[in-house]
């Protein structure tokens, strides 16, 4: 090995910032000199300086990935489970919610359905299980319906279908939010149909909608296509009824008859 040169203070702090530079390690750069004085003062050998200085960047790392991922993922705003109030929403079970947050269903590509009105939840729900796959370490993908088919019939138009389709295959996890808000033509239908088949027991797919099943029929043009989709959506799926009373309908009452307390949580569509 060979002998270590001895560096004044000011050439050790410019050898550091030029090599962290180099090995492209921003947090070593900013925290080393400062951890270097608290753990002078805290006694710690070489090889605890060095364990900790290094854990700083790993964990900045994390944190800077995770976020990367929630940014991927095109979420149309934050929304977090432990915002979600379940006094709110009283047909969904706490310990389903508790369970789907560990990730163990999108591991084993198993369809999510959340159905019920305008205001109950959904989308807060979706959105908040997709941003805790992300922190995962999860590939992730928030669209609404009817952008997901705008974007396959484009790609479908610009001869790039078989791409997007690739790209999407690729997903842990696709959510697909607000199936039922607008009809979807035959060609949309086969469309999204392709981007289902190509998840099927595969990867997972996460949907809302604000029409039962019995009802997907007035979404898609041709039965027998509805009934496809149903069939590969609810096949193992988790599925999760969020009712019918409205929170923001809840709270407008609330408003008029201030005897009625809203609840302290939002839920969201």
């Amino acid at each position: 090995m060979n002998a270590v040169a001895a560096l004044s203070e000011p050439a050790a702090e410019a050898a550091i910032v030029a090599a962290c530079r180099a090995l492209s390690l921003p947090t070593v750069r900013s925290e080393a000199i400062p951890l270097a004085e608290t753990a002078a003062t805290a006694g710690l050998t070489h090889r605890g300086y060095l364990a900790e200085v290094l854990s700083l960047e790993v964990e900045e790392r994390a944190t800077r990935r995770r976020a990367r991922r929630i940014g991927e993922a095109r979420f149309p705003r934050i929304k977090r489970l432990a915002d979600f109030d379940m006094a709110a929403a009283p047909g969904v079970n706490p310990a389903t919610v508790a369970a789907l947050a560990t990730g163990a269903w999108i591991d084993a590509g198993t369809p999510l359905c959340l159905i019920g009105d305008s205001g109950t939840g959904k989308s807060h729900l979706l959105i908040a299980l997709g941003i805790a796959a992300c922190e995962q370490g999860r590939r992730v993908r928030y669209t609404t319906c009817a952008a997901l088919v705008n974007e396959l019939a484009e790609a479908a138009d610009e001869r790039a279908l078989s791409k997007v389709v690739g790209r999407y295959a690729r997903l842990d996890l696709l959510i697909v939010d607000e199936l039922g808000y607008v009809s979807v033509d035959p060609r949309g239908a086969e469309l999204l149909f392709q981007i289902l088949t190509e998840r099927e027991e595969r990867a997972s797919v996460a949907v809302g909608s604000n029409h039962p099943f019995s009802e997907w029929g007035a979404t898609f043009a041709d039965p027998r296509l509805a009934a496809a989709v149903v069939d590969r959506m609810t096949f193992g799926a988790h599925i999760i009824e969020t009712g019918t009373e409205s929170y923001r309908l809840r709270t407008a009452r609330a408003v008029k008859h201030p005897g009625l307390k809203p609840q302290k949580k939002e839920t969201s569509t």
